[in-house]
């Protein structure tokens, strides 16, 4: 018994590099990655970058009706586009309803998001001048925001109609105390005239046409800054029939 020492290199199996990979093992391991791995990936090497095209991988991001968003967003929307390029133009802010509704998919999780201006609301006074102002801003998707001045009380409503994919989704208010501008290029806002919100709080209110309905209420809080404000959740199981909430 005893042991052996060789300098001559041992033969063993032959390595297979990222570039040998075939692209379609590479595309069913995208289809569990998110969408900002797959383009990360996609740099890689030509079999990755084929990979990342592949209609299969792009179609398990997309929500699952999503045939039915486009008929519902675009009025003529391109046939020739392929999965991945269907899945890009959902993630772009798209406008609805005149404009007063914007609708897109999160870039990293598929998810659909959207978001009604608040001239796509009903407001409590909203044309009454001494009440309210319509005011251009940038710090808006719709490059313009709902300025209340004085009033006592006031109800907002609003009523969307929306093949909602299935899944369950959350209603936020976004809400900021006090008037933003700039000045000198720097950003400054006038919280002088906010007052009462910490006094009484408000009340949020959510119901759906198959019968779900919540409740909330809080203080606002936070002045000289937007905040996201909670109004409840709503869960969509049957996404065949278009949704209505209020």
């Amino acid at each position: 018994m005893g042991l052996r020492f060789s300098s001559q290199p041992s033969e063993s199996a032959p390595k297979c590099g990222l570039g040998e990979l075939p692209e379609s093992c590479v595309a069913e391991i995208m289809t569990y990655m998110n969408p900002p791995e797959i383009c990360k990936l996609a740099t890689l090497n030509r079999a990755f970058r084929g990979a990342s095209s592949a209609d299969f991988v792009w179609e398990s991001k997309l929500p699952s009706n999503y045939p039915v968003l486009l008929r519902r967003i675009f009025d003529d929307f391109p046939s020739h586009l392929g999965k991945r390029g269907i899945y890009a133009r959902l993630c772009r802010l798209n406008s609805l309803d005149d404009g007063t509704k914007k609708v897109w998919l999160d870039r990293s999780t598929g998810k659909l998001c959207l978001c009604v201006s608040a001239k796509g609301l009903s407001i409590t006074g909203i044309d009454d001048r001494r009440y309210w102002n319509h005011i251009p801003t940038e710090e808006s998707r719709f490059n313009s925001v709902a300025y209340l001045q004085q009033i006592w009380w006031f109800e907002v409503d609003g009523d969307v109609e929306f093949p909602f994919p299935a899944g369950r989704y959350s209603v936020f208010y976004r809400i900021h105390l006090g008037r933003a501008s700039k000045r000198f290029g720097r950003r400054v806002c006038n919280t002088e005239h906010v007052h009462g919100w910490d006094v009484k709080p408000v009340r949020f209110q959510l119901w759906t046409s198959d019968g779900q309905y919540v409740t909330s209420q809080c203080f606002l809080n936070g002045p000289g800054k937007w905040a996201f404000y909670h109004a409840g959740d709503f869960v969509v199981e049957n996404e065949r029939r278009p949704r209505q909430e209020e």
